[in-house]
C-alpha cells in the first residue's frame, strides 16, 4: 500500500494529465473508501514478462498476472446488493470468477491484471507503468501510442 512508489513508477505522462496529487488520492480511493476496502490476496505475484519491443524509439514490455483480489464492504450486503456487485465486479474487472462470501461481506475477484511498461526519453530510459486495470490509464496510453503500437504489442 506504498502509494508513493506507486506514482513514482507510473509514466510521467498519466502523471503530468491528472497532477502527482491527484493520482496519489485516485489511488489512495481505489483501495480504500466509504463503501469497501480493496486488498491483493497473494503476498508474492508470479509475473509473466512479454518480450521487449522496440517501437518508435521507445521499448515496451507488456506484463500479466493472475491478480487475485478481496473487495471487503463496511455495511452489511443484501442477497439483492450482493448479486448486483457480483455483476459489477465482473465488468469493472473484466472476469467471471467473482465469489461473495456473505460471513465476510467481501467478494473473492480472481482476475489477470495487464501492464504495459514503458521506457523513453520521458522517463530517462527508466521502466514506467501503465495499469490496463484503470481504464483512464488505458485511455492515456491509447491517446499517446495509438492503434500502430497496441497492434503490435497484441492489445
Amino acid at each position: 500500500m506504498d502509494f508513493d512508489e506507486i506514482t513514482s513508477l507510473t509514466y510521467p505522462k498519466l502523471i503530468e494529465t491528472i497532477g502527482a496529487e491527484n493520482i496519489y488520492d485516485k489511488i489512495e480511493q481505489y483501495y480504500e473508501n466509504d463503501e469497501y476496502r480493496l486488498r491483493y490476496q497473494l503476498e508474492t505475484v508470479p509475473f509473466q514478462y512479454g518480450e521487449i519491443k522496440k517501437i518508435e524509439g521507445r521499448s515496451f514490455c507488456v506484463i500479466t498476472c493472475r491478480n487475485p483480489m478481496r473487495y471487503t464492504f463496511g455495511e452489511k450486503l443484501s442477497k439483492e446488493a450482493a448479486a448486483k456487485k457480483t455483476q459489477d465486479l465482473r465488468d469493472i474487472n473484466k472476469t467471471k470468477e467473482v465469489t461473495f462470501e456473505p460471513a465476510r461481506n467481501s467478494f473473492n475477484v480472481k482476475r489477470t491484471t495487464t501492464f504495459v511498461a514503458v521506457s523513453d526519453e520521458t522517463t530517462a530510459n527508466q521502466w514506467k507503468f501503465f495499469n490496463f486495470d484503470n481504464v483512464f490509464q488505458q485511455e492515456i496510453f491509447d491517446s499517446n501510442f495509438g492503434e500502430s503500437i497496441k497492434k503490435e504489442l497484441g492489445l
